[in-house]
């Protein structure tokens, strides 16, 4: 970092903890989350907020962390990937969203799954019953170079509680 570079202090929650730290004013929220707190599980692709794959929630709503500022997250809460499984029964500790991706094999390479995953979790709160429909637009944010898609469908929909049979 250079010896130019403007520092500031800020608080946020992030997945339910506050933190205080030290950023540089142009440091990326992703970069932030991955380097400063060590929460890898939030992925860095195309650096242009196309691929999805940084996407996390602020204040409950899904961002491109690569295009945000971690100063712009001062004083907001903030849920990465591993927040879904934090407090869960599920099979291997995974929430009910990650469980519905490994029983429908809704994933391969896993790089882009933190975002979609963060993305799909903000579709179901605001609506616990998406149709095929909802979740493919929810989808049409990200890329994935390994799947079809149909498998992250089908898992969203499970973890939805739709019957299997709709997707």
């Amino acid at each position: 970092m250079s010896q130019h570079a403007s520092m500031r202090e800020i608080t946020l929650h992030v997945n339910g903890e506050a933190r205080t730290c030290t950023v540089a004013d142009r440091s990326n929220l992703a970069d932030f989350l991955r380097h400063d707190l060590q929460l890898t599980g939030t992925h860095v692709g195309c650096e242009h907020g196309v691929c999805g794959a940084c996407t996390v929630l602020v204040d409950g709503r899904s961002v491109r962390g690569c295009l945000m500022l971690a100063v712009q997250a001062d004083g907001c809460s903030v849920e990465t990937v591993e927040s879904l499984a934090a407090g869960t029964q599920g099979a291997a500790g995974l929430g009910p969203l990650q469980q519905a991706f490994r029983d429908r094999h809704a994933l391969q390479c896993g790089y882009c799954t933190p975002g979609i995953l963060m993305s799909l979790t903000e579709l179901l709160r605001d609506d616990p019953a998406p149709d095929e429909q909802a979740v493919r637009l929810v989808l049409s944010g990200h890329l994935c170079r390994c799947t079809g898609y149909q498998n992250i469908v089908a898992a969203a929909l499970q973890a939805a509680s739709k019957p299997a049979g709709d997707a």
